[in-house]
């Protein structure tokens, strides 16, 4: 829970959406704060980032609600949907989370799952993709060209998506290592 007598501080907020991201300033007294208000942002840290943002004239938010910017917005009205339905935040503490779920932008006929490993920010550890008709493939970061966040830890339907270390783990053993083509530039 926000301490709601801790000072506000200013963070830099990004919303990658893949190919690219918004940006913001937010106001909010804590990291926590800000990623319990505002779905699918992370708070970037990294000295060089928020100096060079420093120059990069973007929009500003208040946690508290007294402006939020276009964009930005709908990530707020996203989080208060999502804040009253059961499993809200339920695993946004944990250090590491098991998840098994189909990849966001896959049709109807792709039945392939993805165990993943995640980290508190959202980002992947290491990943199976199970497809239905042969062996598991496994991949970690040195295999993947950029690792945005790829989940929102608040989000309450992860809750049904959760699976246990040791069933990752089983797959991870039995799964082949990722082959990249010759021709990437990974």
């Amino acid at each position: 829970m926000t301490d709601h007598l801790a000072p506000v501080s200013r963070f830099l907020v990004l919303h990658d959406y893949g190919m690219g991201g918004s940006w913001w300033w937010v106001h909010a007294r804590s990291v926590r704060e800000v990623r319990e208000t505002f779905a699918d942002v992370e708070v970037v840290d990294t000295p060089a980032t928020v100096e060079a943002a420093e120059g990069w004239d973007l929009d500003e938010a208040w946690a508290d609600g007294t402006t939020t910017p276009a964009g930005l917005d709908g990530l707020r009205a996203k989080r208060d949907a999502q804040r009253g339905r059961e499993g809200f935040g339920a695993l946004a503490d944990r250090k590491i989370t098991w998840l098994r779920r189909r990849w966001d932008d896959e049709d109807d006929e792709d039945h392939t799952l993805y165990l993943m490993e995640v980290e508190a920010d959202g980002r992947r550890l290491r990943q199976v993709e199970l497809a239905p008709d042969g062996p598991g493939v496994r991949s970690g970061p040195d295999d993947w060209p950029f690792n945005p966040p790829v989940v929102d830890l608040y989000d309450p339907e992860l809750v049904g998506m959760e699976i246990g270390r040791d069933e990752f783990e089983a797959a991870w053993r039995t799964a082949r290592h990722m082959e990249v083509d010759e021709g990437e530039d990974w």
